[in-house]
């Protein structure tokens, strides 16, 4: 039998934008409140933001953080960044400011991308007193700061780049390059940077956007946060890996989604089960026509097989599934299938992702029996470089 990564074309991140251009063209990308884009005036945007950030001096391997929610901009800085060989560091914004500094200072990363305000959160100056020697300049995505520059006065820098120059530095780009840096745990210890490259993240969502079924026809609501690995790469990432409609949520709110899902023909929703059983609680649901709904993809928590059932049976979605991963396995271990059963779904988090292997041992490292405890050991292409560390020591954020 031939080896399935000898068949396997990874792609760069700059390339799967690119492909999706010429594959969708004028159909809509991205609906963000009265901002729309087609896949063609995404890919010009990804262009336009490269070129600022060599303007700005951004060089491979450097990092950019991104503190925001779920906006057109974030996606655009990212891509934008990562077609150059930036690397892209999301921030919670549920962070403190020492949290957020913490993050930033581990990262070394150069520039920040912001908002003067989000529900209260005026994140530049949560940042005011906080250490940051490598940070050269923040960046506001909307809203005003002190000391930052605006979005748009950073992109008009970039006009003077020629936009040969990002080709250039695209084509330069390998699989194997640093996509992303996310930071995870914090729990029981400071949060780790987890490096993950371009190929290995593009060949896990493609994986997983095609075993879930997602398509270019797919009208998706990302309500899953951006700084995450479930509103990033199997939200935005995936969308345009697919072709289907991005539709961010800056905030959730349970009747803007009611009016959204019949204003925009949403097909597709992911999220915890709270997310479905929210919907199905509502006393105006039927109010609304869901008839769009198709594809539901939910997980972080169990699900109960009488929810599977009422999401199928009263909400209408064809397909709903469940998937497993970590920050340190670009974000999918396992999946389900469309047609495993509801009880299926609710007691299992599906099987292993095609292409990669999970064991579950016991201390020695010897596999158990079904129904033991165990640690779970995963291998595959999905498996994180390593984990991420300047040269210097940075203060804790509980310093």
């Amino acid at each position: 039998m031939p080896n399935p990564d000898q068949q396997y074309a990874a792609r760069t991140l700059p390339q799967v934008v690119v492909d999706a251009a010429a594959a969708h063209g004028s159909r809509i990308a991205i609906i963000d409140g009265e901002v729309q884009l087609t896949y063609e005036q995404l890919d010009a945007a990804r262009i336009s933001a490269a070129r600022a950030f060599i303007a700005a001096g951004l060089e491979k391997g450097e990092r950019i953080a991104i503190w925001a929610p779920n906006i057109y901009q974030w996606i655009i800085a990212a891509i934008g960044a990562q077609s150059i060989g930036g690397v892209l560091v999301p921030l919670n914004t549920r962070y403190k400011g020492s949290e957020g500094a913490y993050i930033i200072r581990s990262s070394g990363a150069k520039m920040l991308f912001t908002v003067g305000d989000f529900l209260g959160m005026r994140y530049p100056e949560m940042l005011a007193d906080q250490p940051l020697p490598g940070l050269e300049r923040t960046v506001l995505f909307s809203g005003e700061a002190e000391a930052c520059q605006s979005w748009e006065d950073f992109l008009a820098a970039g006009e003077s780049v020629p936009a040969k120059e990002v080709a250039l530095r695209a084509s330069a780009l390998t699989p194997d390059d640093t996509l992303d840096i996310l930071f995870t745990s914090g729990t029981t210890g400071n949060p780790k940077g987890v490096v993950t490259g371009h190929g290995q993240n593009i060949r896990t969502f493609e994986n997983w956007s095609a075993t879930v079924g997602l398509c270019s026809d797919d009208n998706y609501l990302i309500i899953n946060p951006f700084f995450h690995s479930f509103g990033y790469k199997a939200g935005w990432l995936s969308a345009i890996i697919r072709g289907a409609r991005m539709i961010p949520v800056l905030s959730f709110d349970l009747d803007a989604v009611l009016a959204q899902i019949e204003r925009e023909k949403i097909s597709m929703i992911p999220g915890p089960p709270t997310i479905y059983q929210s919907l199905l609680a509502h006393p105006r649901r039927k109010e609304y026509d869901l008839s769009s709904l198709r594809l539901a993809v939910t997980g972080a928590a169990p699900v109960p097989v009488e929810l599977v059932r009422k999401m199928r049976e009263e909400l209408g979605f064809e397909v709903v599934v469940t998937a497993y991963g970590l920050t340190e396995t670009c974000g999918v271990v396992s999946i389900c299938r469309a047609d495993d059963s509801a009880e299926r779904i609710s007691h299992s988090s599906g099987r292993a992702m095609d292409g990669t292997e999970i064991q579950c041992v016991d201390k020695e490292g010897q596999s158990v029996a079904a129904g033991i405890d165990g640690e779970i050991w995963v291998r595959g292409f999905n498996v994180m470089r390593h984990y991420f560390c300047l040269l210097y020591t940075s203060p804790s954020p509980r310093d």
